[in-house]
């Protein structure tokens, strides 16, 4: 059995993140479950429209790996987590992460698509294509992932059995080893970059693509194709911004533990959070179907209070 000890680190803070977690964490939850749900409308059949709803399902399990149980451990002294439940939170917390740019990826490829290729865009993007992208997303995520996972579960541990995070941090759970872990970091290291630069070039040159694209066409037609992929380069450039921030921050403040678990948090929540956002607010479409679902969902609800009434 292992701990985490949150409110050590973090001591007068721990309130202010508790209630910033937790209606983010609401948020989270409440908007990509509203905007799957708005996704299930037949209006809204486009290759897009699909990617998206994976990307909020991927968002919303990607925080629950880790938020539901930092806002635990804010209530009590220490949290324990037991070995085997500790690994799959560090690896699904990884590999969620790795699919959600996955998924990312196959939307600029989406993009570029329907830019540079309009007139074969419905006989590129089949059914058929939609599913292989989705699935070369989580294939390479969990390729990324288990081999530091691995290696990480094969070490020796021994006392004191305490991880310095909020929640199972490859790092943090690294440094509990009894044995040299440095063959560990550098496979650590060379899976991230292999998944951001890997996800990165590719997102880079889909747009290097779209913007020669673009180039040529008249100023209507620009507007027109900036908007199909100004919502998708927003959150894109939001979520890479974020994780290279990240990586600077564990870099150069490796000894500051509060400014390491705040950094974490901040990004484990920013890009699910945003997400939804955007998207409805850059999207009209999208936006008349959120309309229209919860005008459903309110029909629903009085017809039920109707029911019990009469009853």
């Amino acid at each position: 059995m292992w701990w985490t000890n949150v409110r050590f680190f973090l001591g007068d803070k721990q309130m202010i993140l508790f209630v910033f977690l937790l209606l983010g964490y609401i948020i989270i939850l409440g908007g990509n479950s509203m905007i799957i749900f708005a996704l299930t409308d037949p209006k809204l059949s486009s290759p897009m429209y699909f990617f998206l709803s994976n990307l909020s399902f991927v968002d919303m399990f990607y925080t629950t790996t880790t938020i539901p149980k930092m806002l635990s451990s804010f209530l009590s002294d220490t949290t324990t987590i037991s070995v085997p439940s500790c690994f799959l939170q560090m690896f699904f917390f990884i590999q969620l992460g790795i699919t959600a740019r996955g998924i990312l990826t196959a939307m600029a490829y989406d993009r570029y698509v329907a830019i540079c290729n309009p007139l074969r865009y419905t006989s590129i993007m089949t059914w058929r294509v939609q599913l292989l992208l989705i699935a070369g997303a989580w294939s390479f995520s969990t390729i990324c992932t288990f081999p530091a996972t691995i290696m990480a579960l094969c070490q020796p541990y021994c006392g004191p059995n305490v991880v310095t995070h909020g929640w199972c941090d490859p790092s943090s759970v690294r440094r509990l080893a009894c044995a040299d872990t440095s063959v560990d970091n550098i496979v650590s290291l060379s899976s991230a970059l292999v998944a951001l630069l890997t996800t990165g070039v590719l997102i880079l040159s889909s747009y290097v693509l779209i913007g020669i694209s673009i180039s040529r066409m008249g100023v209507t037609e620009r507007l027109k194709a900036f908007g199909t992929c100004a919502a998708h380069l927003t959150v894109v450039t939001i979520s890479y911004t974020a994780a290279s921030f990240v990586y600077i921050s564990y870099r150069h403040l490796l000894f500051l533990f509060q400014v390491r678990i705040i950094v974490a948090v901040v990004y484990a929540v920013l890009t699910p959070f945003l997400n939804p956002v955007i998207y409805s607010l850059r999207n009209k479409e999208l936006r008349d179907s959120i309309r229209r679902t919860l005008s459903r969902f309110r029909s629903a609800v009085s017809a039920t209070k109707d029911i019990n009434t009469v009853s």
